[in-house]
């Protein structure tokens, strides 16, 4: 017997489900698109069985329902499949960032033995579109469900098995709760992201060293206020009330700080660092979350030409996955400084022992 899984919105996210059930015995994967555009990419990319530009196609007689597309099209696009004749059993699950409001929507269908369990794969990329997927964009990463208590423990149970071919670890938790534990830990660090960025190009309006001395750690710890604005546009408005709350909590210990400091309390900042820095080195390092990890190598390189190609068919040849890479620093005088970025420390490992024997000198 076939499994017949649809995906609609067959992009980074979707594309790589597409990927990770794609092949299994049994399944057929069909992929929806909104343009014969996007359509176009995804025949090209080769990430599903079938596409398709039909909504009712992609629809029929599917066992599971991926609803891959941005945070604001979620309710839409569950509407519109209530209106449709769907397969007794079927699945429909979604992979949005937020759970609580997309979650109310889904029990709310009133589709005979058809089911929605909310989800939410905790990994990303900062590449976009189809031709970013990957097998391995979901290994090792958190990949929460929110079922509501309506839904069986059998039916729960299908989309888990399902589920092991990304690689992922199933987390269930209550649809609040989780908006709740992600507004904090990725939606509030990327409003004080943007909110950094914004505030330091305000100094920059009056003087341009703000911007060159900015290079390196700042540029780092501030990656996430490059992400896509109207994804996060989205994402913030459907978490509101959640944030609202965090965002007051957040401007209390910003509040703290402003008052060690006009106090001078020296005691009361080694404290605050110390608190950090014991719930921080409790924090697994080895296991995507919600905001993705970069490990960085630093190398030296001579100012000739070829020599980033040849970096980068170096690591090709041996299947060295690399995130991005950058020239940081190049003048006449002195080598140049290139950072590589990877996602998983291994594949930085790798590369880094490969490099030293090629004769670069390589910093962490």
């Amino acid at each position: 017997m076939t499994i017949k899984i649809a995906i609609f919105g067959v992009g980074l996210i979707g594309g790589s489900l597409a990927l990770s059930f794609k092949g299994k015995p049994g399944i057929t994967v069909v992929g929806h698109s909104h343009s014969a555009e996007a359509l176009q990419q995804v025949k090209d990319r080769g990430v599903v069985d079938i596409a398709t530009l039909s909504f009712e196609e992609a629809a029929a007689d599917a066992d599971f329902i991926f609803l891959c597309v941005p945070v604001s099209q979620l309710e839409p696009y569950l509407h519109r499949l209530s209106s449709l004749k769907l397969k007794p059993g079927c699945i429909i699950t979604d992979v949005g960032s937020t759970k609580a409001t997309v979650a109310a929507c889904g029990e709310a269908i009133t589709l005979p033995e058809v089911y929605f369990i909310g989800g939410h794969p905790m990994a990303g990329s900062e590449r976009s579109g189809v031709a970013a997927a990957s097998t391995f964009l979901f290994e090792n990463a958190y990949y929460v469900l929110t079922p509501s208590s309506k839904v069986p423990k059998e039916v729960y149970k299908r989309l888990e098995d399902l589920l092991v071919y990304t690689k992922a670890h199933i987390v269930r938790v209550e649809p609040e709760l989780h908006d709740e534990i992600v507004g904090a830990i990725s939606h509030l660090p990327h409003i004080i992201a943007v909110a950094l960025v914004n505030q330091v190009c305000d100094y920059n309006d009056k003087n341009s060293l703000y911007r060159q001395l900015a290079a390196g750690g700042f540029r780092d710890i501030t990656r996430i206020a490059s992400s896509d604005p109207v994804i996060w546009r989205d994402i913030l408005l459907s978490n509101r009330e959640v944030l609202l709350e965090l965002l007051k909590d957040w401007k209390n210990h910003m509040d703290e700080f402003l008052e060690m400091l006009m106090n001078d309390d020296g005691t009361g900042i080694v404290e605050a660092f110390d608190k950090a820095n014991r719930f921080r080195s409790e924090l697994p390092e080895r296991r995507k979350g919600a905001i993705s990890s970069l490990y960085d190598l630093y190398l030296d390189v001579p100012d000739t030409p070829g020599v980033i190609g040849h970096i980068a068919t170096e690591l090709g040849i041996r299947q060295i996955n690399l995130s991005n890479m950058q020239i940081i620093e190049s003048r006449e005088d002195v080598p140049g400084v290139m950072r590589l970025s990877f996602r998983q420390e291994g594949e930085m490992e790798r590369a880094k022992e490969h490099l030293l024997t090629l004769g670069y000198t390589v910093y962490l």
